[in-house]
């Protein structure tokens, strides 16, 4: 096919993207109670607007203690599912853009403050602090409390809520889940053998560590109607010596890719303050790259992506096979519209928006394929 390959669309598990961006999940810590507001309204409809392939919802807490803070989103029962179909029902009447949602779970690095408070892990006798879970009752960092070790049950009950929020995302039409095994939270936790301790079938030996991971992947998989995809989000490093790398990464991806995953999305660090990143643009492509080369799924790169070029280069060379984009569409929301003149590709835009087309890119909006009034 001619034209740029980062404007290609491309089938991930059943589901046609239009093109190659992914509007990555971003947690906005706007929710009360677990519920959507009018602030989640306005962030996820104008993103929906865009012209990227996909709309990721942030970070969704499956339990009350899987938010990250009090602001968190979740999905866990009625009032946080009533909630969130009211924001994709007025959403969808201005877009038709495929929207995800990233179920996840906290673990240690729960009951934490707004980001713009200071971040710091608030006390459980406190009016929005709780007891935090983890694979072992290991801190986050020296100064914070140690979690509590889930036990059998409360494995259970994880796996469970996982499943139970998925046949909820279902009920509301979402058209994919991603898991989040990334950035440190739970099952990133149970992943790395720097928080994971135990010593019973869930840790040791890379296998071990990988189960609940897997079993949770198992049960959302099971919940969520079998022509939407599943995908997962993976650090591919800890950053920190004896920690998760990009080996292990290899083997859990593959693992997902044996049950069926329908695409890896490819991050790093977050579980551990030691960590040392080499930050700088494009620097988690190389972990994306490894990934893409070991399975035959989709895979995902993300991390200070911001030149339309960089993006075409990182897609058309192989090294992915789509480019997320978080921090860079918040500060531009219309990147993809830029990224489309840019390379000479098309892009689909609001009827309402038509008439901001500039001369020089006459034929840059898809008229045909605009949303519907």
């Amino acid at each position: 096919m001619s034209g740029p390959q980062l404007f290609q669309p491309l089938d991930v598990g059943g589901l046609t993207l239009s093109n190659r961006i992914v509007i990555a999940p971003m947690c906005q810590y706007s929710a009360v109670d677990g519920c959507m507001t009018d602030w989640h309204l306005i962030h996820l409809g104008h993103l929906a607007l865009t012209g990227a392939g996909v709309l990721t919802i942030e970070a969704t807490a499956v339990e009350p203690e899987g938010r990250i803070s009090y602001g968190d989103v979740g999905l866990w029962d009625d009032a946080t599912e009533a909630a969130m179909a009211r924001v994709l029902e007025s959403v969808r009447r201005h877009s038709d853009m495929p929207i995800a949602i990233q179920l996840g779970h906290a673990g240690r690095k729960a009951s934490t403050d707004l980001p713009w408070k200071g971040e710091r892990q608030l006390p459980v006798d406190g009016a929005h602090g709780w007891e935090t879970l983890a694979p072992s009752p290991l801190p986050y960092a020296p100064e914070q409390r140690a979690p509590l070790a889930l036990d059998a049950a409360g494995l259970a009950r994880v796996r469970d809520r996982f499943a139970d929020s998925a046949r909820r995302a279902a009920r509301l039409g979402l058209d994919a889940i991603q898991i989040h095994a990334a950035h440190g939270y739970l099952l990133h936790q149970f992943l790395s053998p720097l928080s994971n301790r135990r010593e019973d079938a869930y840790g040791g030996s890379l296998e071990n560590r990988m189960r609940f991971p897997l079993e949770v992947y198992d049960a959302v998989r099971g919940a969520f109607p079998a022509d939407r995809p599943v995908t997962v989000r993976v650090s591919g490093s800890d950053w920190v010596e004896g920690g998760w790398d990009e080996a292990q990464t290899i083997a859990f991806a593959q693992a997902l890719e044996a049950r069926g995953c329908a695409a890896i999305h490819v991050s790093s660090g977050g579980l551990d303050p030691r960590q040392q990143i080499p930050v700088g643009p494009s620097y988690q492509v190389p972990l994306a790259r490894a990934v893409k080369r070991a399975v035959s799924i989709p895979v995902v790169a993300v991390g200070l992506i911001s030149d339309y070029q960089q993006a075409e280069a990182i897609v058309a060379t192989g090294d992915a096979d789509m480019v997320a984009l978080a921090r860079t569409i918040l500060y531009d929301p219309r990147w993809p519209w830029h990224a489309a003149a840019a390379l000479g590709a098309r892009v689909k835009a609001p009827d309402q928006y038509l008439r901001s087309q500039p001369r020089q890119y006459k034929h840059l909006f898809d008229v045909e394929g605009s949303a519907e009034n």
